[in-house]
Formats: C-alpha cells, sequence, structure tokens
C-alpha cells in the first residue's frame, strides 16, 4: 500500500480534531458544528468525506504522528475502530448460525495509542461486547431523529460529557423481524430489503445529506450525536489547564 499522504500543520482558529477510521464523515460533521476543525483518516479511499482527508491506516498513521511530533496540532481525536469482532450482529445471530468469520479486535491497540497523545479522545462503538467503558450512551430518540442507532462512546484522556436522559422509544423499527413486519416511527439504517431504509430515507433520518453511497450511510453515526460530544470537548479544550 502507498505511504499515506501526511498531514500538514496549518494555523487553526479553531481546536483541530483528528477523526480516525472516519467512514464519509457522520462523526466529523457534528464535531465541527460544534466548533472543530476536522482531519479525516481512514483505509478506504472516502471522496464524500466533507473536511481534508488523508487515506492510510488509522493506526499507522496515528502511530506516526505521535512520533513525529505531528500529533501536536490536534486538540482531540476521536476513533471509531472497526467494530465487527464484539458487535451484537457478530456475537448474536451471526454466531449461534455459524455465518461469518473471525474479525480483528482494533479497539484495544487504538486505545493504547490514544493514551500515549495525552489528548482528550474519545472511542465509538455499537452495542454488543467490544472493550470499552460505556462513559456514554446515546439514542436517535434522545435528538429527535428518525432512527434509534445507540451508540457507545468511551471518553479517554480525563475529561466527561453529560449524560442525556434516555426517552422512551414511541414505536418500532420499521421493517420484517421474525417473520412479523411492523410499522413505526423510525427506520432501519442497515443491511437491504425487508422493509429496511431506503437510501434517501436514511439521510433524512440521520441528518446526513452529503453521501448517497449505502455503505457509508448503514456505518455513519449520526452528527447530532458528535455535536453533542463535541460541545463537551470544546468546553474542555478551553478549561483551565488543558492546552489549547
Amino acid at each position: 500500500m502507498t505511504q499515506p499522504t501526511p498531514i500538514r500543520r496549518e494555523a487553526a482558529r479553531r481546536p483541530r480534531l483528528l477523526d480516525l477510521f472516519c467512514c464519509a464523515g457522520g462523526a466529523a460533521t457534528g464535531y465541527h458544528r460544534a466548533g472543530f476543525d476536522v482531519v479525516g483518516v481512514d483505509i478506504a479511499p472516502r471522496p464524500n468525506y466533507p473536511f481534508p482527508f488523508v487515506q492510510g491506516d488509522a493506526l499507522s498513521v496515528l502511530s506516526d504522528l505521535i512520533a513525529t511530533g505531528g500529533i501536536d496540532q490536534f486538540t482531540a481525536v476521536h476513533t471509531s475502530p472497526p467494530c465487527q469482532a464484539g458487535c451484537a450482529l457478530t456475537i448474536g445471530t451471526n454466531t449461534s448460525r455459524g455465518w461469518g468469520r473471525p474479525h480483528v479486535d482494533l479497539v484495544t491497540a487504538t486505545r493504547t495509542l490514544l493514551d500515549v497523545t495525552g489528548l482528550p479522545y474519545v472511542i465509538e462503538q455499537p452495542n454488543g461486547r467490544a472493550p470499552i467503558r460505556r462513559d456514554l450512551r446515546l439514542c436517535g430518540e434522545m435528538f429527535d431523529l428518525g432512527v434509534i442507532r445507540h451508540r457507545n462512546f468511551e471518553l479517554g484522556g480525563g475529561w466527561a460529557a453529560p449524560q442525556p436522559a434516555h426517552r422512551p422509544h414511541r414505536g418500532p423499527v420499521r421493517g420484517w423481524r421474525h417473520g412479523v413486519y411492523r410499522d413505526g416511527p423510525y427506520v432501519a439504517a442497515y443491511g437491504s430489503g425487508g422493509g429496511k431504509a431506503t437510501v434517501p430515507e436514511m439521510q433524512q433520518a440521520m441528518g446526513i445529506t452529503w453521501t448517497d453511497v449505502r455503505e457509508e450511510l448503514t456505518e455513519a453515526i449520526p452528527p447530532a450525536f458528535t455535536e453533542h460530544i463535541g460541545r463537551a470537548l470544546i468546553t474542555t479544550h478551553h478549561s483551565p489547564g488543558v492546552a489549547a
């Protein structure tokens, strides 16, 4: 694989956040709305990513930034390591039916490097057995979205974000489950068929308009989630004793 493009130092007026395993930028957009300039890194080309982007292995890029001192240009790091090793689908339905293949856990290696940076950081994972602390748990209903999309966040580096109250769901997720079709106020923003959301429905439900690639939408975090987290991070960034 070719070497990733170096991340250039720039004089930023806003705090700068490194977005690792960035996919198409759902998380990045929330952080940008909260007040960060964002740089994304992903091993796959992401032409729809709406901010500066580097294609490369996320952990290799992070290691290089630590070794060269380039990490000093950032004030926080968000990570969404591939979650197949611990996600609910892998450990549940797929395992019980003998589907799929073994998956590598990248969460532990990611945390090890993040701790070396000394920066505030976020590790995001869906529900399942991924080895993270559940310091924050967010749901689409907390933000009046058309998806449930429960996500767990480990907040490392000595900071915290407020936990919104979990609102009761207004009904089921639309689609077929166990041979029964249910209608409801939420759409299933994953897979295809079986009453799952169309691409326009996913875009509207999550507040994501800059990509129409189904795979990118199914992996995305609604920007409302990370806007909430980002506002807490901005407060951390400007708190006494935190480097600017």
